[in-house]
């Protein structure tokens, strides 16, 4: 592969699934800015993705917390605002 070839970046696959198995339910990556993803059903009650989104929230804004001048909270109140602006913009969903 030359360095002007397109490459994917993929990340580990997490400890705990490794050692105990498990399925992928979501994969997203950034492409040209813009965000791509694949996922699975995966739950009986859709109210279960909004826990998982909830989850992955948290575990990001420790990430900015961690590498960032921001807090866990700071991070976590700015996603929370792009979620609620994201939800809101009516375009979504056509």
């Amino acid at each position: 592969m030359t360095d002007d070839e397109p490459r994917f970046e993929a990340l580990d696959v997490p400890p705990d699934a490794l050692e105990q198995g498990g399925i992928e339910v979501l994969r997203a990556a950034v492409v040209d800015g813009a965000v791509s993803v694949a996922l699975r059903r995966s739950f009986e009650d859709p109210a279960t993705w909004g826990r998982l989104l909830v989850d992955l929230a948290r575990q990001a804004a420790l990430v900015y917390a961690r590498e960032t001048e921001l807090s866990e909270e700071e991070a976590f109140a700015r996603i929370r605002a792009g979620m609620e602006a994201e939800s809101l913009d009516p375009e979504r969903f056509n």
